[in-house]
């Protein structure tokens, strides 16, 4: 089935997922200087290439974004999204995120259990959620 963005509060395919996901966290970002405390050094952040311990489930709910991930040869792939796009970065995976140039994204955050917010900038290589990731490529 297809997500829809506009009733994101009651929509049963989002419900199905979350459920079989077990996305039992959620919250939802505004990416734009008039909303976001702290605009560009938030930006700055997110575009710094890094790695979680957990999946990051993103659902675009409005505006468009881009992740940034690399192939195992190390280039970057970029991942447009737009409004009703929902994307799962694999834990240990590197990526970074940005806005185009309209600079406004307001996304739904999933998480299984509490959240934890904490990102590691590469290298990051020597750790276990790391080398688990790179293993599950082969």
């Amino acid at each position: 089935g297809k997500l829809n963005a506009d009733f994101y509060e009651t929509d049963p395919e989002l419900e199905q997922i979350r459920k079989d996901q077990g996305y039992s966290y959620m919250d939802i970002i505004t990416i734009h200087k008039d909303t976001l405390p702290g605009y560009e050094e938030k930006l700055k952040m997110f575009f710094e290439e890094h790695l979680h311990l957990d999946d990051e489930i993103r659902y675009i709910l409005d505006g468009r974004a881009y992740f940034d991930v690399r192939d195992k040869e190390d280039r970057w792939i970029r991942i447009a999204m737009k409004k009703g796009d929902l994307i799962t970065l694999p834990a240990g995976i590197y990526h970074r995120f940005t806005l185009d140039e309209t600079n406004y994204t307001k996304a739904m955050r999933l998480f299984v259990g509490e959240p934890v917010w904490k990102a590691y900038n590469r290298p990051a290589d020597d750790m276990d959620i790391r080398t688990k990731y790179v293993v599950s490529l082969q």
